[in-house]
């Protein structure tokens, strides 16, 4: 493995982690799957709530590994560090909301925006050298799925 390839185990869950993203996209597309996923685990597990309920509780656990990044320094650093990285779950409590669309909007900024702040920490030798191989293949996915309920 090299050092810019994500381990196994981080490579893993975050692939197991686009499934309600997949999930959600797929019953956004295909009304025959969103009804019968509805009836089976109802309807806030379907479509675009299942994206949104999920999409906000990712961006705040990435908060949380942004702030085990600001750990890895000191000074103004860490000062920046910790205040940069409370930004997405701010950022999903304050703006996701409201209808779907509007919401999956949101959630998209969001994701883009924390891209731009995974490639700082990066950038910084906060994160580990695999981390922008990680974070853009599966940001990417996640863009792309909140985009079939906004278009």
């Amino acid at each position: 493995m090299t050092e810019t390839r994500p381990p196994a185990t981080p490579m893993l869950l975050a692939l197991a982690g686009l499934i309600p993203f997949l999930w959600g996209a797929a019953t956004v597309a295909l009304p025959g799957l969103a009804a019968w996923g509805a009836g089976i685990f109802g309807p806030r597990f379907v479509g675009p709530y299942v994206q949104l309920a999920y999409g906000t509780v990712i961006l705040s656990f990435m908060s949380g590994i942004l702030w085990g990044f600001a750990t890895r320094t000191e000074g103004r650093e860490a000062a920046l560090g910790y205040a940069l990285s409370v930004l997405p779950a701010l950022w999903a409590f304050f703006f996701v909301g409201g209808g779907p669309i509007s919401a999956s909007i949101y959630l998209i900024a969001g994701f883009a925006g924390l891209l731009g702040l995974d490639w700082l920490y990066w950038q910084q030798g906060l994160a580990p050298r695999w981390w922008m191989a990680l974070r853009v293949p599966i940001t990417a996915v996640v863009l792309l799925c909140l985009s079939f309920t906004v278009f």
